[in-house]
């Protein structure tokens, strides 16, 4: 398979660590959406969303959304639980980072680290609807090793992608020590150095 992905994005990143983990082979094709590369005919053709993670499959099929392609990617692993409840938790939460997490994390990181602005200029909004995030994320890890069953799922890897670099985007995790215990180990279990 082919993934077109940007590897600023946390969104690609997710699909790449997920194959990594489960040694799925695959080609990188290195997108840069800033150059408008996902507004080609061609790269349309694939995805008339224009955007990336897309994964382009040997028999001609594919699929868009990050957390679509890792569910699919790793069905039948480890990382998407066996108890049907417990894997209806790890989606509780792949939904919930993409409605209540990366649109605040991500982008406060994107506007002070790609489009260059002072941290004085990002949204208020964004930044106290992302600390809201990273709280519940304390909250619920504050009790519980990782965020559905008791070993490293898909909503691990999920989230991982845009809170270990969330200090890129203003956000200071110094409060948050439950959050910075579950980053350490997380990416450990996917084999990432720390976070910069």
């Amino acid at each position: 398979m082919q993934i077109y992905g940007d590897t600023n994005s946390g969104n690609c990143l997710k699909v790449k660590w997920v194959c990594d983990k489960l040694a799925l082979p695959y080609d990188w094709i290195e997108i840069d959406t800033r150059k408008g590369e996902t507004r080609t005919p061609q790269f349309l053709a694939m995805n008339g969303a224009g955007q990336v993670p897309t994964v382009a499959f040997d028999d001609g099929r594919t699929l868009a959304q990050s957390n679509a392609i890792i569910r699919y990617l790793a069905r039948d692993s480890a990382l998407i639980p066996r108890d049907a409840f417990v894997a209806a938790k790890m989606d509780e939460w792949l939904f919930w980072e993409q409605y209540s997490h990366e649109p605040y994390i991500a982008v406060c990181r994107f506007q002070l680290v790609y489009l260059g602005k002072d941290a004085s200029e990002l949204d208020p909004e964004k930044v106290k609807r992302g600390y809201a995030a990273l709280d519940r994320m304390e909250q619920h890890l504050s009790g519980n090793r990782f965020f559905a069953g008791e070993a490293v799922s898909l909503a691990d890897v999920t989230l991982l992608a845009y809170t270990r670099v969330a200090h890129e985007g203003g956000f200071d995790l110094g409060r948050h020590a439950a959050v910075r215990r579950w980053i350490g180990e997380t990416e450990a279990f996917l084999g990432l150095p720390p976070a910069r």
